[in-house]
């Protein structure tokens, strides 16, 4: 991990602070900023947003979809618990505690709002991050590049109609013409130019060429996804200093989640009998989130003083410290893992004997 991923948590920390104090300092200012909308998309958001997804998406080769079929079980898991578990878990966390357990102590009006930013962090597998866990853990990076292709080829055409389900479920309105134009300027435009640029890099100069480029242009990610949080806290400042729990409170569903899909998908390549080196980026991968297009899409749909729009912010800002508690179990219970995972092999062969 670089020196921005392994300390993310402590500039997201310094994100708020900044962003609070000059929303406070400035307010006209950040409010003009707030204004420079077209189609209900902020103009200067959605440059950062850009500038930070498009690095990520270029680590993502689609000729990987051709390994799938190596590691089907794992493959299975991964899309199990990306697309048929982390949302709808994630949406029942929402109501449970936003809108049951918590709800005396935060504000009505935003509600509503605070379950659509859970529902949008949740919807979105992770993209880039995950090849960070997975390199920790020494899982197989061919397994890796291949689950996050086939994920983010669902995502192009799953987020928009998952985050509209569940958001009707939740009773909340589905602004639907935002919706799909958040998936087109977010995921199809971002993918396709990530891999334009990514062929064109191959062509000149191949693999080196390539990771010359991301090694350049990865900081840019970074300071774009910094660079939005300041503006978000700018314009979330009034609420945070009249509800300072608030965050603690959103903190409690995704944490919960987080565990949850690690502890669920990990458990499930154990019983299916697969290495540990594919259940560990399945595990990491179930866990995660595409925090960057859940920001993106919370402030197009919602705004950008929107609980919608806090709630995505909390994921960013817990999600490095978790997936390093998580990448530390996983690493640890290897012989548990082996010796079950050993068994489950046993079985079947003994089974199809």
């Amino acid at each position: 991990m670089n020196l921005f991923e392994r300390w993310l948590t402590v500039w997201v920390a310094l994100c708020i602070v900044v962003g609070i104090a000059l929303g406070q300092a400035f307010p006209g200012p950040v409010q003009a900023l707030g204004r420079m909308e077209v189609a209900q998309v902020n103009l200067p958001v959605g440059l950062l947003i850009w500038v930070m997804i498009i690095p990520m998406l270029l680590r993502v080769d689609f000729g990987a979809l051709g390994q799938v079929g190596r590691h089907w079980r794992g493959i299975g898991v991964t899309l199990f618990v990306n697309w048929a578990v982390k949302p709808f878990s994630m949406a029942l966390l929402g109501w449970l505690f936003i809108r049951q357990v918590f709800a005396p102590w935060l504000p009505a009006e935003q509600l509503d709002s605070y379950v659509a930013g859970l529902i949008l962090l949740a919807a979105a597998p992770c993209t880039a991050m995950v090849f960070v866990w997975s390199r920790l853990t020494n899982g197989d990076p061919l397994f890796t590049l291949s689950q996050v292709a086939l994920n983010d080829t669902i995502m192009v055409f799953a987020f928009a109609p998952i985050v509209a389900l569940l958001l009707g479920l939740s009773a909340i309105t589905v602004p639907w013409a935002t919706l799909l134009v958040s998936v087109g300027l977010y995921i199809v435009v971002p993918v396709i130019a990530a891999q334009v640029i990514r062929r064109a890099l191959l062509r000149r100069g191949g693999t080196a060429a390539l990771e010359a480029a991301l090694a350049r242009i990865g900081p840019w990610s970074v300071a774009a996804l910094l660079a939005t949080l300041v503006l978000l806290f700018a314009f979330q400042g009034r609420a945070i200093l009249a509800q300072p729990l608030v965050i603690a409170m959103l903190a409690v569903p995704i944490l919960i989640q987080v565990v949850f899909n690690a502890a669920l998908a990990y458990g499930l390549n154990r019983r299916l009998g697969e290495s540990h080196a594919v259940a560990c980026p399945s595990a990491l991968i179930g866990a995660s989130n595409f925090f960057e297009l859940a920001v993106a899409a919370a402030i197009s749909l919602f705004g950008f003083e929107s609980g919608a729009a806090l709630a995505t912010v909390v994921g960013v800002l817990i999600e490095v410290p978790l997936m390093l508690a998580v990448v530390h179990v996983v690493k640890r219970s290897r012989r548990w893992y082996d010796a079950g995972a050993a068994r489950a092999r046993q079985t079947v062969a003994g089974a199809s004997g």
